[in-house]
This record gives C-alpha cells, sequence and structure tokens, in this order.
C-alpha cells in the first residue's frame, strides 16, 4: 500500500510538470520566434517480487514479476517546426523561412543565438535585439565587398553616412539609326555625368547621317542655350590607342552591325575637376529600316549621397540605398546551425546559448549549409497549437486527479489496517 502511494506521489510531481510545461507554451502563444514544448514521461525502478526462471526440461520458464514504483520526468522536448509569419513591414524585422539561428553578443559579451528577428537600431547605429543583445554579421569593406569568411562583428547600418562623388569614367549606349534617314538627319542622347567634385555634367552625343551607312558622332560637353550658334563646345575624340578618331560611325549594309570604330572610343571632358578620359562603348548601336533612337544603356559615376535606407536579401546581405541613387553592400547577417538543436540551452529573452550535448555552432550566410533563407518586413510567430496545449492540460489535469484518488484510496486501506485493531 505504501508503494502505490509513493508511485502516486511520483505521478503528481510528474503532471504537475506536464502542467507547467503546458501553462508555460499558453503563455507565450505570442510570443516572436517561441517554439513550443512537450514532455516525456518513463517509469523509475520496479521491485523484482520474483525472478525469472529458464526452461527445463522438465518444466518451463518462469517470468519475472515485478511491481513499479512510480513515474519520472524523461525528457522535455523542444518542437522546432516554422511558426507562421506575421508581416510588420518594418525594415528592422527579420525572419528565417528554414533551420538555423541568428547570432547575436550578449551584454556579457556571450554569443547567443535566437529565432526572434525583432532587431532595432541603437545611438551606435548597431542592430540590437530588444534585451540589448547586438546582431552578428560580416561588414562590407569601403567597395561594398563582404568576406563572409572572416570573423564575425557587430554588425550597423549608418544612416546619414555619407559617400564621396565617383566621377564618370564609362559610358554605353544602345539603339538603333534609321538606315533610310536622309542625309543631315540627325539624333541627339543627352546623357548626365559626374565630375571628381560630384558636380552633374550634361554630356550631348549627336548622330548626323553623312551618306549611306555613315553617321557622323559628335560629343558635346555643357549646357545647350538653344542657339544654333553658340553650341556647347565639342570634344575630341580618341581611339582606346590615343589616335585621333575621325567621329563616323559606320555599319555594314547588310546585317545593320557596326564596323567602324572597332572598339571603344574616349573623351577628353573640358572640366576642370574631370582628370579622367570617359570610354565610350558604342557596340549596342545598330542601323537598321526604323525609327532613329539612341538611348544611354549604361553610365557611371555618381555625386555625393547619404544613406537613406537598406533593403535585406534572402542570403542576408543588407544592401544600402543612398540619396544620389547609389545601391551599395552594407554587410551581411551571419546565421548558425547546429547538429542538434534540441542540445541548446535556454538563456532567457528568447535566446539560447551552446550547452554539452547541442554539438558547436557551424556559422555561415543564409540559404547553405542547411540554414534557412531570410525575409524583412515580416517575423516568426510562436508555433504553440491552442488546440494541442488545451487538450494537453486536459490530460494532465485528469492524470493529476487520477493519481491524487490513488492516494486517497491508499488511504483509506491504510485507514481500515489501523482500524483492524478496535
Amino acid at each position: 500500500m505504501l508503494r502505490s502511494m509513493f508511485s502516486a506521489i511520483s505521478g503528481l510531481k510528474a503532471h504537475q510538470a506536464k502542467m507547467d510545461v503546458t501553462g508555460n507554451n499558453i503563455a507565450n502563444v505570442n510570443t516572436v520566434g517561441y517554439k513550443s514544448s512537450a514532455t516525456v514521461f518513463q517509469d523509475t525502478l520496479s521491485q523484482v517480487v520474483r525472478a525469472g526462471g529458464a526452461p527445463a526440461a522438465d518444466r518451463g520458464g518462469t517470468n519475472p514479476a515485478q511491481i513499479g514504483l512510480g513515474v519520472k520526468l524523461a525528457a522535455i522536448t523542444t518542437n522546432w517546426t516554422n511558426g507562421a509569419a506575421q508581416s510588420t513591414g518594418r525594415s528592422t524585422d527579420f525572419m528565417i523561412e528554414g533551420d538555423g539561428f541568428f547570432v547575436t553578443r550578449g551584454p556579457g559579451g556571450e554569443q547567443l543565438y535566437t529565432r526572434a528577428g525583432s532587431f532595432d537600431f541603437d545611438a551606435g547605429g548597431r542592430l540590437t535585439t530588444p534585451d540589448g543583445s547586438i546582431l552578428q554579421g560580416w561588414r562590407a569593406d569601403a567597395n561594398g565587398a563582404i568576406n563572409a569568411n572572416g570573423p564575425i562583428e557587430d554588425l550597423t547600418v549608418p544612416y546619414g553616412a555619407t559617400v564621396p562623388p565617383e566621377p564618370t569614367g564609362n559610358s554605353a549606349l544602345g539603339g538603333n539609326l534609321n538606315s533610310a534617314a536622309a542625309v543631315g538627319a540627325f539624333v541627339q542622347t543627352p546623357v548626365r555625368m559626374y565630375d571628381q567634385m560630384g558636380v552633374a555634367q550634361q554630356v550631348t552625343y549627336t548622330f548626323t547621317k553623312l551618306a549611306d551607312n555613315e553617321w557622323q558622332l559628335v560629343v558635346n560637353n555643357g549646357d545647350d542655350d538653344g542657339n544654333p550658334a553658340t553650341p556647347p563646345p565639342a570634344l575630341a575624340l580618341t581611339n582606346p590607342d590615343g589616335t585621333a578618331f575621325d567621329g563616323v560611325v559606320r555599319f555594314d549594309p547588310v546585317n545593320g552591325a557596326m564596323t567602324a570604330p572597332a572598339g571603344q572610343i574616349r573623351f577628353a571632358p573640358g572640366a576642370v575637376a574631370w582628370p579622367d578620359p570617359v570610354t565610350i562603348d558604342l557596340e549596342g548601336l545598330t542601323q537598321f529600316g526604323g525609327k532613329s533612337e539612341v538611348v544611354p544603356t549604361d553610365v557611371d559615376g555618381y555625386a555625393q549621397g547619404s544613406l537613406q535606407g537598406f533593403e535585406l536579401s534572402n542570403d542576408g546581405t543588407i544592401t544600402g540605398t543612398y540619396s544620389n541613387g547609389l545601391r551599395q553592400n552594407l554587410g551581411q547577417l551571419s546565421m548558425a546551425s547546429f547538429n542538434n538543436p534540441s542540445g541548446l540551452e535556454k538563456a532567457g529573452n528568447s535566446s539560447f546559448r551552446i550547452a554539452q550535448n547541442s554539438g558547436e555552432a557551424m556559422i555561415g550566410v543564409a540559404g547553405a549549409g542547411g540554414r534557412g533563407i531570410l525575409s524583412s518586413g515580416a517575423l516568426e510567430m510562436s508555433n504553440v497549437d491552442l488546440s494541442e496545449e488545451f487538450t494537453s492540460l486536459i490530460v494532465a489535469q485528469r492524470g493529476f486527479q487520477a493519481n491524487s484518488r490513488v492516494i486517497s484510496a491508499s488511504d483509506e486501506l491504510l485507514g481500515d489496517l489501523v482500524n483492524l485493531k478496535r
């Protein structure tokens, strides 16, 4: 009888633990990135009342007679399935679609891992969690290059940071010149370029029909005041080897492809703050029957600009958008994966730390090595299923009640035993 009482006590403790786990799941039903837990029970040691025997020639074998001594909590497992996505529209809210963890540096310098992607900026421009942990990743260099094989560091987005101007050094044109155009017909294409000080310069390409399959190219630098008598100054055109280019663009009369110049041409701008020549690529031009239209297909260079916003790509690359239209990489988020994520130890604030059975963190970029992809403007919600949790709540409650009844029944039997001597 005492054995049944103590077994029931162990049942009360086990079901109380199940109730605690279930209550915690329900409490975190709206916690960002929370993963639900479940309890696993197993029986404890059993007392052997009669040992088993092996079969013999004149008798069969016997099985052992054992009385169990109760139940215990074997494990509390974590359900790592993805939670539902909630769109927030905030550029600093990141969501992992798949496996993996964000890597953060805790207030004490400890490396932590979390699925909760709600970040914000601190005064230093660093991305931080609500409890102050700093998001880790790789910073881009001055040219926007990222070394994802290097050590991770605090990830910053320097709002308000400026980039110096970059003078235009390359320009490309594409389009068609009408093969049926009359001699003297012309096409003008204005292109905005930038000198070394970031000042916008107006450069105009003018193609004038000379003869069949021949067009004269003139490049002017300067604003046109509308007076034909005072056009902007024409710039001298040269071949890549420095020899003079006569300015005549020639086309094949059969296939309409450009035959001259053979390669790219260059011109030296007249602006004082423009020390290097500009290379022009004309290979995109053709001559077919139809409308004449020449457009700039590419031109580099930009004015001074300041960072105004950023975007996150699926691989965690943060691309900044500047006021001058420049888009440049600022950094890349690092992610961690584990051989056994269930072995991680909860560190509070929706974070985890490495434990003995989790394995070492395998840090890399999103979308590689079993790590999921990232999306911005959304958060991963809790994966708690309320229907399952309320069912577990009922099961825990009934299990607790049943074990309490065993204690009551054992108590009545003990009372009957005491009352034998009356």
